[in-house]
């Protein structure tokens, strides 16, 4: 009877709702008789439709499912029927495409619509911001040499897609007042896929152990549903055919993904549009980051260059390769028992190298980075707060991600207690609930950094180990022969123990991305952003160790303290300590930097493109089993990778680890921005790429700035400040070279003549202890050593002399002024550059007063209608009761 009146009322949705009745059947019982509908034909929609059959609702969400006999459950029946029940309640239309229409022939597919009174509903809960007026404030040029700057901008349809309006909540009783052209493109795609995605997870699914089971995600963690996504626009190498929507996907490859267009900037605000922007602030980020790489990368380059051009005219390199002065110094050998004597300039390729990176631009450089820094964050910070305006995210709050719990949490919670902000009663988990879980995290974190320095002691053994059989063949009689090399025993051993050290490094990240995944969800955290920043502490501390501490430990321990002939210090009582080269620990550092920063952005670049296009492959390889079937637009989608919830995650945490490997030991390798400029160039295509063309599509969300990635640059910028400052007074020979030059030089005219030899202390050989002394007897009496100790005849022999510890002196000297004029410049720049610049504020105080403006011509308008239609009103009620008493005066 009801079916009967709906549909005299309204039969095209009484049909509809028949359908839908239809279809909540359970997934088992439902196959059944959808198999008596008609049969979905492949020439009646195309295969790229986002459209119900209808051709009319727009897909807005898919959810899909396997319907195995062998492996299902009358529980995911049942969890499957109560969910898509609960969601047609909440006013989502959902239509069930069966399994024998699919290509493999198993899965289904539930397509999910948002009519319009479910997306102005939403839109007023989450405070989605809709235009209401075009903008009478122009945009501002970025560039001033547009006519030089040409070919790296984009069309304008491109770049800007949509013209500037003025914005406001969106609320469905001032309808009238946005621009609302048609209900079906009023909404982009984005915020469609958002308000279904927050339907979907806080939909109930039933109640099981007096909990309430609420969300998608505890459904595809159960496996009830095996994917959740929106939809792609198209295909992206080709635009949509109407009646599809206009094919962003398409513009964001052609214009965006290629890298052909390396060199273009980036269409921010279309993927904003299309992706959210919690998405778009991260490419504006990284795009903004690589743009301030260049300069750094420029001064880099040209401080390389000038170490590349003033090698030959080294003074301490010319005296190590010199046959008279280098040739005849004797050195102590470098291992006990099998390692011989061996000569200075032995060592002469690998000191010009050094020199490269070991030279007066090294503290220009390192002075520079600690500016560059500053002026980096500082300038980002303007750049966000331009871009909170473009993106009306002026108003928007972190407290409104804070107050949106995470349905895991409410599912956990039996407690409930009043917030403080909302006065609502909400899910509370007590504290004592979750101290054993904090202790288990913490615990898990300290042994696995524990573990990462267990395994930098087990490379070190490991150089220490085959340094000595190094040495043995390659400082043998050929390099008492005046044979020069570059391949010292100290390279040979740090390139070998670097690349070891770089595939431990590849191997620990691997286990413990599984395993601080598994904990933070143990914690049990409250909201999406306690997840994020609880994961993002772990994951930080980790590989900040993990990265940085084998640098760290050729920064400023090795060859620190080695001790000297006769009584050197030993690892364990078994390996003597490792020794610099004779130029310094300078050239170490940068080959283990090179090494491990290279190979990380090399490795990370291919299995990010790599990776998920040979799974895209393999999984369509496999699903088209049946090339007669439709291979619909959800199926083509269906078969692509999963972004996932912390996939910008990971792409936040590699940028930061870039930008501590550019910062923290830049002093040793100038050449770092521009090798992380050109990775940058590349990751941002990748990226592009691999969103564009590889991975589903995410669920667009909202973020005004970088979150707690903010604060841990902030943190890595103060850090490199000292950092740089110690390498180049302890790792780099520039201090005590000074030190010489000003001090000890005896030479007017080649104040540097002589270094090489005052560097270098004698040792008596007749002292050497004869467990550690060559194997092999030689005619010398006394070898050299790197150090400033007296000589064997002094009173206070193989003591420190004087001049260590005015070299000693000078370089803590030195830390103290170059971190006070560094933190100096610093606080000036960032008080003379404002946090929000002038023309922005202006912006934001005229489209305030705009709306302002609006909203009361709006209401007052609103407000004489009102009167007027009150007045008529009267006045027809009025003259129906005049007519009424006249009548009844007639009548008597």
């Amino acid at each position: 009877m009801f079916f009967f009146l709906s549909f005299l009322l309204n039969p095209e949705r009484a049909n509809r709702d028949a359908d839908f009745d239809f279809e909540m059947l359970g997934s088992r019982e439902s196959s059944l008789l959808i198999i008596d509908k008609p049969r979905f034909k492949k020439d009646e929609q195309s295969k790229d439709s986002t459209f119900f059959r209808d051709g009319v609702r727009q897909i807005d969400f898919v959810l899909s499912y396997v319907d195995d006999v062998k492996k299902e459950t009358d529980l995911k029946v049942e969890r499957r029927k109560e969910f898509e029940q609960n969601l047609r309640k909440t006013g989502l239309e959902l239509e069930i495409e069966d399994k024998m229409n699919s290509e493999d022939g198993r899965t289904y597919f539930v397509k999910i619509h948002a009519p319009w009174e479910v997306l102005v509903t939403y839109a007023e809960v989450l405070g989605i911001k809709m235009p209401i007026k075009e903008s009478d404030i122009p945009r501002p040029e970025t560039f001033s040499f547009n006519c030089m700057l040409g070919p790296l901008k984009l069309a304008r349809n491109v770049k800007y897609p949509h013209p500037e309006y003025f914005t406001a909540q969106f609320t469905r009783h001032r309808q009238e007042l946005f621009l609302i052209d048609d209900q079906s493109t009023f909404f982009p795609s984005s915020s469609r896929n958002r308000i279904v995605y927050y339907i979907l997870s806080r939909c109930p699914f039933g109640i099981e152990d007096g909990k309430k089971k609420i969300g998608i995600e505890r459904l595809l963690t159960s496996y009830t549903y095996s994917a959740a996504f929106p939809l792609h626009d198209g295909q992206y190498w080709k635009p949509s055919e109407p009646p599809n929507p206009v094919n962003e996907r398409y513009t964001l490859f052609q214009n965006w993904a290629r890298f052909s267009y390396f060199y273009k900037e980036q269409p921010l605000d279309l993927i904003r549009n299309y992706f959210g922007e919690k998405i778009g602030m991260y490419f504006v980020f990284l795009g903004f980051y690589t743009e301030m790489l260049f300069f750094a990368a420029i001064v880099g380059l040209a401080c390389f260059i000038y170490g590349l051009f003033s090698m030959h005219n080294s003074t301490s390199s010319t005296e190590i390769c010199d046959p008279e002065i280098g040739g005849q110094i004797i050195m102590c050998p470098l291992c006990d028992v099998v390692c011989d004597y061996w000569r200075l300039n032995s060592t002469c390729l690998s000191s010009k190298v050094s020199y490269l990176f070991d030279n007066e631009s090294t503290v220009f450089f390192a002075i520079f980075m600690g500016i560059w820094v500053t002026l980096f964050l500082e300038f980002w910070k303007q750049r966000q707060a331009r871009l909170e305006y473009e993106w009306d995210l002026v108003d928007f709050e972190e407290e409104q991600q804070q107050l949106q719990l995470r349905p895991e949490f409410e599912a956990m919670c039996k407690h409930r207690k009043m917030n403080p902000v909302t006065k609502e009663m909400e899910p509370h988990l007590p504290l004592h609930k979750r101290l054993p879980w904090y202790f288990l995290s913490g615990a898990t974190v300290a042994l696995w950094m524990s573990l990462v320095l267990a395994c930098m002691v087990a490379v070190i053994v490991y150089r220490l180990s085959v340094f000595a059989t190094f040495a043995s063949f390659m400082e043998s009689e050929a390099s008492l022969k005046h044979v020069k090399s570059f391949l010292t025993p100290q390279i040979t051993t740090s390139l070998s123990g670097s690349c070891l050290n770089f595939i431990v490094i590849l191997i620990l990240n691997f286990f413990y991305e599984k395993i601080s995944a598994w904990i933070t969800k143990m914690e049990i955290p409250r909201t999406y952003q306690e997840y994020e920043s609880s994961l993002t502490l772990k994951m930080f501390l980790f590989q900040f160790v993990n990265f940085y501490s084998s640098c760290f430990y050729v920064a400023f321990f090795k060859g620190k303290f080695v001790g000297y002939p006769g009584k050197y210090t030993y690892m364990f009582h078994v390996w003597r300590s490792e020794e610099c080269d004779p130029g310094g620990c300078l050239i170490e550092l940068t080959t283990q930097l090179t090494i491990i920063m290279t190979g990380k952005q090399v490795f990370g670049n291919i299995q990010e493109a790599i990776y998920p296009w040979v799974l895209n492959w393999w999984r369509r390889r496999k699903s088209r089993t049946n090339s007669e079937k439709l291979y619909s637009r959800w199926e083509q989608d269906h078969d692509l990778e999963t972004f996932g919830s912390l996939g910008l995650f990971y792409e936040y945490l590699e940028t930061v680890i870039q930008f501590g490997f550019v910062t923290l030991f830049v002093a040793s390798f100038p050449l770092a921005p521009l090798l992380a400029l050109l990775n940058n160039i590349i990751e941002i295509r990748v990226d592009a790429w691999k969103l564009t063309t590889q991975y589903r599509r995410p669920v667009a969300a909202k973020a005004h700035s970088i979150g707690v990635w903010q604060d841990i640059l902030y943190g890595m910028a103060v850090l490199s400040v000292a950092t740089n400052a110690f390498i180049v007074a302890f790792t780099s020979d520039m201090i005590p070279r000074l030190v010489y030059y000003y001090a000890y030089s005896t030479n007017a005219s080649e104040p540097l003549r002589g270094y090489v030899n005052n560097s270098l202390s004698i040792f008596l050989i007749a002292d050497l202890p004869n467990h550690t002394a060559p194997s092999e007897k030689r005619d010398y009496t006394t070898c050299r050593y790197r150090d400033y100790r007296y000589p064997p005849d002094h009173d206070q022999k193989y003591f420190h002399n004087m001049q260590f510890w005015h070299v000693l002196a000078a370089k803590m000297t030195f830390i103290i002024v170059m971190e006070h004029i560094v933190f100096l410049v610093k606080f000036l720049v960032a008080w003379m550059i404002p946090d929000v610049p002038k023309d922005v504020l202006d912006r934001i105080k005229r489209e305030k007063l705009m709306i302002v403006k609006i909203l009361h011509d709006f209401e007052l308008k609103k407000l004489k209608e009102n009167l007027i239609f009150d007045s008529q009103e009267f006045a027809k009620e009025f003259l129906i009761q005049e007519n009424k008493v006249q009548l009844a005066k007639s009548t008597v």
